[in-house]
């Protein structure tokens, strides 16, 4: 397997902003998406590139970096933090996730832990203290594209030529569950539940409900 790149959305304050995300990343040859906590997003400006794209879901931080470490990816914080480095020093080392931050306050500490490195975009006016998350992503993402020797794609007149979409098509406006994942969830919310309302003496009759009420069959 050759180097790969993947985006690691979480807790992004404007939904459409996965939209104009996913056109980037087709653009500069991201492998996957991946979406942390909601799976529902706005798919307007992704002008059709959602069908050629790969999103997985996560329901944790976590969760997602131990897929990714499985991968033998690092994880890379687009974030001016005391430690980064300008993007354009290219301090990639192998296959790389971009974890990008929300507009407003960045990235959080939680999202900072999973990170092995962070790189910034260095600026050179005085008019903004920093880049819309779309904007500053496809940077980063170029950037790691000619670091890793990504094949340009071929060009007819003055655009570039787009893949025929799968034969099958759905509207994308969310990342999809495995059927292991949902089982996983479902299981995972009664055993809460359960733990919840313990000890009312009524644990059996409660056990019956909540059996029916999160039932895998429904």
């Amino acid at each position: 397997m050759g180097i790969e790149s993947y985006v690691v959305v979480h807790n992004i304050a404007k939904r459409h902003n996965v939209g104009t995300l996913a056109r980037s990343a087709t653009a500069f040859g991201v492998s996957e998406l991946i979406i942390v906590g909601r799976r529902d997003f706005n798919a307007f400006g992704s002008h059709g590139s959602t069908s050629h794209l790969a999103f997985r879901h996560f329901h944790s931080l976590l969760e997602a970096r131990s897929f990714l470490k499985e991968k033998d990816c690092d994880i890379c914080g687009v974030e001016i933090t005391d430690d980064a480095v300008a993007v354009n020093q290219h301090p990639f080392n192998r296959s790389t996730a971009f974890l990008v931050g929300n507009e407003g306050m960045g990235l959080s500490a939680k999202e900072c832990e999973i990170c092995d490195f962070f790189v910034y975009i260095p600026q050179y006016g005085s008019g903004t203290a920093s880049l819309n998350v779309t904007v500053a992503a496809s940077i980063v993402l170029h950037h790691f594209g000619v670091w890793a020797g990504f094949s340009e794609r071929i060009r007819n007149g003055n655009k570039f030529v787009v893949a025929e979409k799968p034969a099958k098509q759905v509207k994308r406006n969310f990342c999809a569950e495995t059927v292991d994942a949902i089982i996983e969830e479902r299981k995972s919310r009664k055993q809460n539940a359960s733990e919840f309302f313990d000890g009312d003496g009524n644990a059996q009759s409660m056990s019956n409900l909540l059996e029916g009420l999160f039932s895998d069959d429904q």
